[in-house]
């Protein structure tokens, strides 16, 4: 499940505007759903593989409703990547490297969209044509979208990346695991739900995603006159 607020304008489709975030939403969704797959497949388990989903190919990944929802509310999905416990090397921890692979890979492609983003800003001379401002403002958005993918899926609500950190160690209690599933679902879609159309911020989301964008952008720009 992925959430944008400040990164698409909630509640008014712009064409223009979602045109240029689309190379960024599917490139994240997409990699975030490889990670996925292609952690599982190392970890022992061939589901997601013969299901086609270790490929870099959208098709695979994008679900078609959650995937509108994302363009028009702000917050969707993917299609879930699924995998077999039982055929796990290390059930146990192998679970929790699936989970974050998808987080983790967002956040690397942030770090690598950023260091592209500035080494042409710095290398290349400045132009302003249409053609230029529009690379960067694609550039711009993929960063933030990645960013956003990471932060979003490690909070630790069911059915989030980020709940696999704690759903998975209370197995041993069958009653309160499948409740904070149950429950956990039904509260993060009404968090989100408010956040959307009551413009409440319950979840301090977009300060966390602002902080990681500017400062290894910062970064970046402090190490390239060393290179």
């Amino acid at each position: 499940m992925s959430r944008f607020n400040n990164i698409l304008t909630m509640g008014q489709f712009d064409i223009i505007n979602t045109l240029k975030i689309l190379p960024g939403i599917i490139l994240g969704l997409t990699i975030h759903e490889f990670c996925h797959a292609y952690v599982a497949l190392r970890c022992g388990d061939s589901t997601a593989r013969d299901q086609g989903r270790v490929t870099l190919n959208p098709i695979k990944h994008i679900d078609p409703l959650g995937f509108i929802l994302l363009l028009l509310v702000g917050f969707g999905w993917a299609k879930p990547v699924q995998f077999t416990e039982s055929n796990l090397r290390n059930p146990r921890w192998d679970v929790i490297k699936i989970a974050l692979a998808g987080p983790f890979s967002n956040a690397l492609l942030s770090m690598l969209l950023t260091i592209v983003f500035c080494t042409l800003d710095f290398f290349v001379a400045r132009s302003y044509d249409s053609t230029s401002v529009l690379i960067r403002e694609i550039l711009i958005y993929a960063i933030q979208i990645n960013w956003a993918l990471f932060v979003f899926n490690l909070i630790p609500i069911p059915p989030l990346d980020g709940s696999h950190l704690i759903t998975h160690q209370l197995r041993k209690y069958p009653s309160l695991y499948l409740g904070l599933y149950k429950y956990g679902t039904l509260a993060l879609f009404g968090i989100l739900m408010i956040d959307s159309f009551l413009k409440i911020e319950i979840l301090p989301i977009m300060p966390v995603i602002s902080f990681l964008f500017k400062g290894f952008y910062s970064l970046v720009y402090i190490v390239l006159p060393g290179l």
